[in-house]
């Protein structure tokens, strides 16, 4: 009896596991060890597929990059891991050196946010509707305003 209590206790709280996503590059011990110094930019990309992004400042770099995130429930995702391997190529294009990044190394870049920050004031809904309202002269007349008569006056 004392196992079933504790089997029931046990299901509502599975549900809270969360769920895991990867993205980006897949990892393999293999193809990762198989990059060497003095490889071509096609070598590599042969052996590791077209890269995540390029790097063209200082020299040509390729970044694979793998993140993986946790979502609990309804709460936003976590990031909870993330693998960076950058490829250096000289001036000859040939692999200088190849480096991995983790995690711990960087902090989290959000490269696509969905808004543009806006410049000015936020304004609120009714704002928005009668803000100019009064600012301009909207209802006079509009041969009040001229200096000098138009034709016909």
């Amino acid at each position: 009896m004392g196992l079933a209590l504790l089997g029931l206790a046990a299901v509502p709280l599975s549900g809270c596991g969360g769920q895991i996503d990867h993205h980006g590059h897949v990892f393999t011990d293999v193809d990762t060890s198989l990059v060497r110094p003095g490889m071509t930019k096609e070598d590599v990309k042969l052996t590791l597929g077209s890269p995540d992004t390029m790097g063209t400042i200082g020299g040509d770099t390729y970044y694979y990059i793998s993140s993986t995130k946790k979502t609990v429930a309804f709460l936003k995702p976590k990031e909870i891991d993330r693998q960076v391997m950058a490829v250096y190529f000289n001036s000859a294009s040939r692999v200088q050196r190849v480096a991995h990044y983790g995690l711990k190394d960087g902090i989290v870049v959000d490269y696509a946010r969905d808004e543009s920050p806006a410049r000015g004031k936020d304004m609120s809904l009714v704002e928005e509707l009668f803000g100019n309202v009064g600012q301009r002269s909207m209802f006079k007349k509009s041969h009040e305003n001229r200096s000098t008569p138009g034709p016909g006056l």
